[in-house]
């Protein structure tokens, strides 16, 4: 079984190390097979520096595409190199290494595609601020209504992809900020898709895309992109 874990970097200097170290830690009490990737989003900080000390597959994009650009390189680079799963490991230190064995397992047991990392089912670890849970919570409401999914923390990137996950984003995946509207395309791609209740931290360095001001603005724009999703796949069916 081999495993990819993809790490999205931008100017995560002060945490990326820490998180490549965590995976490679866990893939050796584990015994798994598993390589941390880190996609390099045109850093301007230091990441590239770092990085190349790392033990890691090094993908140093030489634009900025963005979380979904750089998601999608990951994403594109395991299927290409024969990965059976992708794990989506935000570079901020957010998401717990230690998990992945249970992302995996739980795939596995029930012949999942798709298995997100939430922290909402326990409420455990760190629940974001009022503004953006109350996002997510619209974003859940949003996804229920149109493909009858019901995930707690769509906007989540701590997820697994399997091989047939892999392929329908091999050719299309959102760009800007996709977690929620990706959910939209696996749905409508019939891929099962399950959720893992995760304790999660608060970013351990660098600066989040999304501030209190700009979180309107973040909910108007993903709407639109998941009806835009939602329709073109109904029509192109």
């Amino acid at each position: 079984m081999k495993i990819a874990i993809i790490v999205p970097a931008y100017n995560e200097e002060k945490s990326i190390s820490s998180v490549v170290d965590d995976i490679n830690s866990v893939a050796k009490e584990n015994n798994l097979n598993i390589t941390a990737i880190v996609v390099n989003d045109c850093s301007t900080d230091t990441t590239s520096e770092v990085i190349s000390k790392l033990n890691c597959v090094k993908l140093n994009l030489p634009i900025n595409l963005g979380i979904g650009g750089a998601v999608q390189t990951g994403f594109k680079y395991a299927f290409k190199n024969g990965y059976d799963y992708a794990i989506q490991i935000d570079g901020d230190g957010q998401h717990p290494a230690n998990e992945i064995p249970k992302l995996v397992n739980l795939c596995v047991e029930n012949n999942m595609d798709v298995v997100i990392g939430s922290r909402f089912i326990n409420k455990e670890g760190f629940q974001s601020s009022a503004i953006r849970r109350f996002g997510i919570n619209y974003f859940k409401w949003l996804n229920r209504l149109l493909v009858g999914e019901t995930i707690n923390d769509s906007t989540s990137g701590y997820r697994l992809l399997n091989r047939k996950a892999m392929e329908i984003v091999y050719d299309y995946y959102p760009d800007e900020y996709p977690e929620p509207e990706a959910i939209i395309l696996y749905s409508l791609n019939k891929l099962k898709i399950g959720e893992m209740s995760v304790t999660m931290k608060e970013r351990q360095g660098g600066v989040s895309s999304i501030g209190t001001t700009a979180s309107v603005y973040y909910m108007f724009k993903v709407t639109l992109a998941i009806l835009f999703t939602y329709f073109r796949i109904k029509f192109k069916k």
